[in-house]
């Protein structure tokens, strides 16, 4: 019996199939349950996830990143401060 070399045992995955990974990731879902829905490895995902991030675009697309996490933090003390101010004012 002959030794398979691991580039026989590779898989290949087209830009769609990427792409699709990488949103379910954005929309949240963790990177271990991606993996395990799809059937790939955690550390591919990652890896597509940076080669994504340091591309022609990745520097547009971490600011994107970084944008979208501060609106989400700056929306959550907006609620909070809205919160507050409810019971602030029903105790007058």
């Amino acid at each position: 019996m002959k030794a398979q070399t691991a580039t026989q045992n590779r898989r290949k995955y087209d830009e769609e199939f990427k792409r699709q990974a990488l949103q379910m990731i954005h929309n949240g879902q963790s990177v271990r349950s991606v993996a395990e829905a799809l059937g790939v490895g955690e550390n591919l995902l990652h890896k597509w996830k940076q080669r994504k991030q340091t591309g022609p675009s990745g520097e547009v697309e971490k600011e994107v990143e970084h944008l979208r996490s501060r609106l989400k933090q700056v929306e959550m003390e907006r609620d909070i401060l809205k919160k507050a101010l409810s019971i602030f004012s029903r105790q007058t």
